[in-house]
């Protein structure tokens, strides 16, 4: 499925949309160029999740924890250079914990990607426009995929595509 965006805001509040519809050891994968708008869909999510705390790119620290009605667990695999660095940051035992796993560049290491994931890569279009490409992996994946676009139809400012 495709979504258009024509604002960092849309962006923005696609991300809440999405925020109501995850549970525990939800794990978003996102990938898209410097400055495509993956923490900007972070922001809206840690808002539909009750997060107080500012919002910021954990690019130098890799991951960064917010509480909220879910813990929010943003992560930045940028920097990583091999799969082996996964396991120095307990990689795989943040994406099983109890709350909802963010992880910008997540497509960097695919073979360390879970069976059950939600892929968001966005792409630039133009100075405020941004494709959205999202595929479900798993069953809970396409179950969210199908739920995040419902739920897209009532975020004005965007064209949801199949």
């Amino acid at each position: 499925m495709k979504v258009r965006t024509y604002a960092e805001s849309t962006t923005h509040e696609l991300g809440r949309a999405l925020a109501s519809l995850l549970a525990p050891a939800d794990v978003l994968l996102l990938s898209g160029d410097l400055g495509a708008g993956k923490t900007a869909l972070v922001k809206g999510i840690a808002e539909g999740l009750g997060v107080r705390e500012p919002i910021t790119s954990p690019t130098f620290n890799i991951l960064l924890v917010h509480p909220g009605t879910l813990p929010l667990y943003h992560m930045d695999l940028y920097r990583l250079e091999n799969p082996e660095e996964l396991e120095d940051i307990d990689y795989f035992g943040t994406l099983e914990a109890d709350g909802v796993s963010c992880v910008e560049w997540g497509d960097r290491f695919s073979q360390a990607a879970p069976e059950e994931h939600l892929a968001v890569a966005i792409s630039i279009l133009g100075d405020n426009d941004r494709e959205l490409l999202i595929e479900g992996a798993g069953a809970r994946g396409q179950e969210l995929a199908a739920q995040w676009m419902s739920a897209a139809s009532l975020v004005s400012g965007l064209e949801v595509r199949p």
